[in-house]
Parts: structure tokens; sequence; C-alpha cells
């Protein structure tokens, strides 16, 4: 690492967020498609298509990496690998290594509008499995080359990654179950292991080979039609992860391997025993010994993915809340202080070593309960927060969600993946918040609401304003993609192509030409 570390770079420079534009919000899995749940494959090239068409500029995804209980991408066993449920099926066929058609017996007939895991996952994974195996038999000397270069190209993380999910596999347990020399790194007995699974290890890398094809392929195709990749990275990891198996030490945990204490957010008027997210927590002081190498080769990896990254959770950065492990709920913990400027001017200092001119474009979610300090943390970086207008009708006119507070340097929304669809919330909004609602939009809400937020936003000030794609739709809250504190029945939503309606298109595309965000941000 460098001994001189530049002066904090702002993490939205001039190339990103300069000028007024608009994007939609939709995960990939989303997508519709022909095996259960979208994918990178023609329906992902299609919506960005759509998108030029409505005039959007960019395209709001949720993390890309492998899921993790419940199937959320924010629990994810790697935060540097793809999501095998991501990769295109028929490009495999193409490649002449997958059969084009299953099984008769193993070719379920998903439903549209929905991504039923429990059928769609182990579907897939097959699917991979038999792609893997025609690779073996039938590659190129050229393709089994390409893989073998991915291989050692990505060896920092791939390796790791690749073991870990061959030793879950094998043992079908959290790591802290596996066999001591296993569970304590020792390098002997990973060794021994990864011999004994070479083909597990073979076929999870290829996995990953094809996914990072798929995803550069889909990012240069966006690029070339105006169109940025907004990203995102959650904050904390998942406790049976690749990250905490291999770098035990950078993480709060006992000699066993179990966290000492968890992430969540204190009681609010959400919920009185607050959140317990369960996430292990960083040891911070352990990670600036090195200059946060971890972090650094984390969005390193990840800026090569996107245009912009959203930090999820920023306020962590500043302070976090700290709840003993024991503990069952969020009530009994505590704030400790977070690495604040320091973690980002390791950022600031990896991007400059990059070659790049300014440093990464980061958004910060700095949604819930800011204090002060981390309002001027974001500002000294020189980062966009967010907001959100379903939380803006809760009391007076000087809430900081409502269009006429915003700062220009905001990224807007009517609500997020964690929120309610507009109609959906708009259905459910007690009567005196909906009066508040008409006298700030007008008495027509009732008829549009999802239209008159999305208006709103659109002729504020915010930089970037990006619309879920069920509210550019008009959908109610069956169609919510997830319900925080909810373990099961989230991440399912799909849309179908008819829904896409030539109506609400053109209207999107009228209202962002007419409120000057019809310019792409790559320009």
């Amino acid at each position: 690492m460098s001994t001189h570390r530049p002066a904090p770079v702002p993490p939205l420079g001039s190339a990103v967020l300069s000028q007024r534009s608009s994007g939609v919000l939709l995960h990939l899995t989303s997508l519709p498609g022909p095996h259960g749940s979208g994918d990178l494959g023609a329906a992902a090239y299609q919506f960005v298509d759509w998108l030029v068409s409505a005039g959007q500029s960019c395209w709001q995804i949720l993390p890309l990496s492998p899921v993790g209980p419940g199937y959320s991408p924010y629990h994810s066993p790697s935060t540097f690998a793809g999501n095998p449920l991501l990769v295109d099926l028929e490009e495999l066929q193409h490649c002449g290594w997958l059969p084009p058609e299953p099984a008769p017996d193993f070719a379920p007939d998903f439903a549209a509008g929905v991504c039923d895991f429990e059928r769609v996952a182990p579907y897939r994974l097959q699917r991979l499995h038999q792609a893997w195996q025609g690779f073996v038999q039938v590659a190129s000397a050229a393709d089994r080359q390409a893989l073998d270069f991915f291989r050692t190209s990505q060896a920092h993380w791939l390796e790791g990654y690749a073991l870990f999910m061959a030793l879950e596999a094998r043992h079908g347990q959290p790591w802290t179950q596996w066999p001591a020399p296993l569970r304590q790194g020792d390098l002997a007995a990973l060794a021994e292991a990864g011999q004994q699974c070479q083909d597990a290890l073979a076929f999870y890398s290829f996995i990953q080979w094809r996914f990072m094809l798929q995803w550069a392929r889909l990012h240069a195709y966006a690029q070339a039609r105006g169109v940025a990749l907004l990203g995102d990275a959650p904050i904390f990891v998942a406790h049976h992860s690749a990250d905490v198996w291999q770098n035990p030490e950078l993480f709060c945990l006992d000699a066993q391997g179990e966290p000492t204490c968890v992430a969540g957010v204190p009681p609010d008027h959400y919920s009185a025993s607050g959140q317990r997210w369960g996430n292990p927590l960083y040891r911070w002081d352990v990670m600036a010994q090195d200059g946060f190498a971890w972090w650094r080769a984390r969005l390193a990896h990840l800026m090569k993915q996107v245009n912009v990254l959203r930090l999820d959770h920023f306020r962590g950065f500043e302070s976090y809340w700290s709840i003993p492990a024991h503990q069952p709920t969020a009530e009994h913990g505590h704030w400790c202080a977070g690495p604040g400027l320091a973690l980002f001017e390791a950022l600031a200092d990896e991007a400059h070593q990059s070659g790049r001119s300014d440093a990464w474009p980061l958004v910060a979610e700095d949604l819930g309960y800011i204090t002060p300090a981390v309002t001027t943390l974001r500002q000294q970086l020189g980062m966009a927060g967010m907001r959100v207008m379903q939380f803006a009708f809760g009391d007076s006119a000087h809430n900081p969600y409502l269009p006429h507070n915003f700062e220009a340097h905001t990224v807007a929304y009517t609500g997020t993946h964690d929120n309610d669809t507009s109609v959906g919330w708009w259905q459910q909004l007690p009567e005196p918040q909906r009066a508040r609602v008409r006298a700030y939009l007008g008495p027509q809400v009732d008829a549009e609401i999802h239209w008159a937020l999305m208006q709103s936003l659109s002729q504020s000030v915010a930089t970037l304003v990006v619309l879920p794609l069920q509210d550019v739709l008009g959908l109610d809250g069956a169609h919510r993609m997830n319900v925080p504190g909810q373990a099961e029945g989230c991440w399912r939503w799909r849309f179908d192509w008819p829904q896409l309606r030539a109506d609400a298109t053109l209207r999107l595309r009228e209202m962002t030409r007419a409120h000057g965000r019809n310019l792409s941000m790559l320009d």
C-alpha cells in the first residue's frame, strides 16, 4: 500500500450524477423468462432497450452476490461471487455444453409473475451441473484455457469461495460445525480437502466464469446505449460465508468462530424491540492495520461491475449498533464508533492507484435515524444521499423527505425494495396522512397516487430520480419485493412483458423529458 494517501476525493465526481437524470429500480430475478426467475439472458437486454425507449438512463439493481437464507441477496455466502441463479442457461446451450431441453421429468412449468425459488433453485443448479459435464466432455482448448486464466486471475477470492461451497455441500452444516482443522483454516487440511474435491472446485469456478462474462456483456450493452448500472453493496456480510470463514480475525468472533456481537438497529417507532440482523460485526481496529485491505479489494471488485454503487446502511460507517450475540432482540445493544473518514481515505487511495482521475462513485443509503455526524461524514465525502417520498408525510413541511426540502446532490425514490409499492402504501395509509398527501400533491392523488408521487420527485432538484418498476406499472402491495424482518416469502416478484404498456412507457418518457432528465448519466 502506498505510504502517501491523497486527500479524500469526493466519491461522486464530475463524471457521474453531474446532470439531472432518471432511472428504474428492478432486480434481475424480477425479469421475465422461461426458467423460473430472471437472469442475464435475452430479457435483460430487452429491458435495457425498454429503459432507453422510456427515456431512462439508469438501471438500479440489488446485490449480484449469491443468495442466502430466504433467498435474500443481502445475506450472501460471498461478497465477491456472482449469483449462480442469474446465469443465462440459453447461453450455455449456444456454447454446446448444455442439452437444449432438460429431461421431461425435470422441466417444471414455472408460473409467470413469481420466483418459486424452492423449485427454481434446484432446477437451475441441476442444469448448471449438466452444463459443467458438457464442458468437461466437449469444450475446446481455447475455452479450457479461458477458464484456467479466469481461475488464475481471480484466485484471490475465487479459490476460497469455491472451496467454501464445496465444503458446505460436503458437510451440509455452518462452517463453525465443520471438523476443527477445516474450521480453523489449517493449511494442510485445506490442501487435502482441495485435492479431494477438485471437480467441485472446477464446477464452482466454471459458474463464476460464465456469470462474470455474461454480466460484462450486459454491462457493455447498457453502457453503449447510455444506461448506467447502479449496484448495491450491503455493509455487513453473512456469518456463514467465505468472507468470514477465510478472514475470522477481521470479525468479532469467539474461539469457536461464533459471533460475540452482531449487527442491527435499536428500537424506534417502527419496532419496539429494534432489529437484530445477526451479521457478525467488523473489527475495524484490525482492518485499519493493513489499510482496510479487505474493503479495498471488495470495492475494487464491485466497481468493475457497475457505474455507481450504493453503500447500504451508510450510518454504520460513522457509528453502529452492537448487540451482544446472546441477546435475542436489539434492545440491549449500544453504539460503537465506526471507521469514519479513515476507511474512505483508503478507498479513495485504492481508486487513485487503479488509475482513475476521480474516486469511486458511491451513493450513501442514509435512511432511518441519521445524526448530524452521519450527515457531516457524507458531505465531507461528497456523496449523494437518499430520499424516499413515502417517508415524507408524517409531521410537518420541514420533513427532509418532502421534495421541496431536497438538496440537489440527492437520489430520490418513491420507495425502495424494502417499501410497499406506492399504490399499496396509499391503500394502507391512515386518513390523516392521506389528507396531508392531498394537501401537498393535490386532490387528484386518489386516482393515480403513483404518478402523483413520481411527478413530484421528477420535478424536484434531486440529481437522480429512481422509480421502482412496480410504481411505473401502478401495481398494488401484492407485488412488493421485500418486507424487512420477514424471513420467508420475499424477493419473489416478477413482471411480464404485457405489463409494460405503451401508454405508461410514453408517459414516463414525456415526464422525464419535460423535467430535463432525458440526458444520459454517462454523457
